[in-house]
């Protein structure tokens, strides 16, 4: 695609272009950052209205059993796992992903220090999403029984990270700031080869990258919805664990959600049996109900087409950068080879930040990563490639221009 009208061209042809009139788009906005917030769909609205004003300003208290509030998390995880390759009653939607993956964590633990004590290590990932490594952090802190992490990275490969020590894996399949895609059935298999188990973040896959944990043989996977899901900010995140290590231990969240019987009071804690066990308190019904509206839309789209177009709109954006902007200091830091990236590209500038504020300011939005990265996420249901031309254009005009250097720019928000 050379020209816009060859992108307004292919827009016409996109099978998944009817899917964009299913969420509410403001005007004069090219919004590239769903990798971090999807946009809202127009159903979600009026589910949160019902929610709040018939199933509990008149349904009340009985709607935890007229309005199915109760089975809300596992219904919710049936739809999602047809996203990631799971089956009914492998996954249920609750907590946080930070929250998901201790729970994982532990019980991945757990049934290594049954199976092979003597393993202590934990292998993550240098460039992992931070919360990723806190949480990692935090479980050996409170362990205290000689448990490590062991971080890969240019100068440490996964290959030579592993070995009759290590635990558990736990990786990010698509990576937050670069978007580099892991083979996760080839990363599986070696990891298992050593004795460890795995641990998938798909907070960059769900809903973008197809997945698929039970033929890659993964042992645990967490992930958020609010992201390609569409499920609103903050919204519940999701844990799946293989049916082979679902009853072997509880989680150490035992909340009264995760008990076998929780309306029978009893003093004792029983986990209940399958995924439940992975729930832990009283879930946010609001947000949760709202999930619903994101899967639906994901659901009606055919995967393969979505990463179809993922790729090719990716492609477009490197190419058209590269061409339009080479005068300038950017570097893409998003793998070229599209099997080994998911639905972002990323690129540093010196004043990553600056520019990214710029760029906001006139309607193209993406957002900024230390140190130095420009994050834009190419979200496959609701952008077009004549999106991605006229982002490209305003980058250009911002980068000749110089306009990000201007001062208030360089002022920091909270989020960025």
């Amino acid at each position: 695609m050379h020209t816009r009208a060859d992108c307004q061209h292919a827009d016409l042809r996109d099978p998944l272009a009817p899917l964009r009139q299913q969420f509410e788009l403001p005007d004069g906005i090219i919004y590239l950052d769903g990798n971090s917030l999807g946009v809202l769909p127009k159903a979600a609205a009026a589910r949160a209205a019902s929610v709040v004003t018939q199933e509990w300003g008149s349904g009340l208290i009985r709607s935890w059993n007229t309005a199915g509030w109760f089975d809300l998390p596992a219904r919710l995880g049936d739809k999602l796992a047809r996203l990631i390759g799971a089956d009914p009653g492998q996954v249920v939607i609750t907590d946080t992903t930070s929250l998901n993956l201790f729970k994982a964590l532990a019980a991945a633990l757990r049934i290594q220090q049954h199976a092979a004590p003597e393993r202590r290590v934990i292998v993550s990932e240098r460039d992992n999403f931070p919360t990723d490594l806190y949480m990692i952090q935090g479980m050996i802190d409170l362990l205290q029984q000689g448990y490590e992490m062991r971080l890969i990275d240019e100068q440490l490969p996964l290959e030579q990270a592993l070995d009759d020590s290590v635990a558990v894996v736990a990786l990010s399949h698509v990576n937050y700031r670069t978007g580099h895609l892991h083979d996760m059935a080839a990363v599986t298999a070696r990891a298992h080869s050593h004795g460890a188990l795995t641990i998938w973040d798909l907070a960059h896959s769900a809903g973008a990258v197809p997945v698929d944990l039970t033929g890659s043989n993964a042992d645990f996977a967490v992930g958020c919805t609010y992201k390609y899901l569409n499920a609103g900010p903050g919204a519940p995140a999701f844990i799946w664990v293989a049916p082979r290590h679902t009853d072997q231990f509880w989680q150490p969240l035992s909340g009264w959600w995760s008990h076998q019987r929780p309306f029978d009071m009893a003093v004792d804690y029983e986990p209940a049996a399958g995924i439940r066990r992975y729930l832990c308190g009283t879930q946010p019904i609001v947000s949760l109900s709202l999930v619903e509206c994101g899967l639906d839309i994901a659901l009606a789209a055919d995967m393969n087409e979505v990463r179809k177009k993922s790729l090719a709109l990716g492609d477009l954006f490197i190419q058209l950068v590269e061409s339009r902007c080479a005068q300038h200091p950017l570097t893409l830091v998003t793998p070229r080879d599209p099997a080994r990236r998911g639905s972002h590209v990323s690129f540093r500038h010196p004043h990553g930040y600056q520019v990214m504020q710029a760029l906001i300011e006139r309607g193209v939005i993406g957002d900024y990563r230390e140190p130095e990265v420009l994050r834009f996420g190419l979200t496959p249901l609701y952008l077009g490639y004549a999106d991605v031309w006229d982002a490209v254009q305003v980058l250009k005009e911002v980068l000749d221009g110089e306009t990000w250097k201007q001062e208030r720019y360089s002022r920091r928000g909270a989020v960025t």
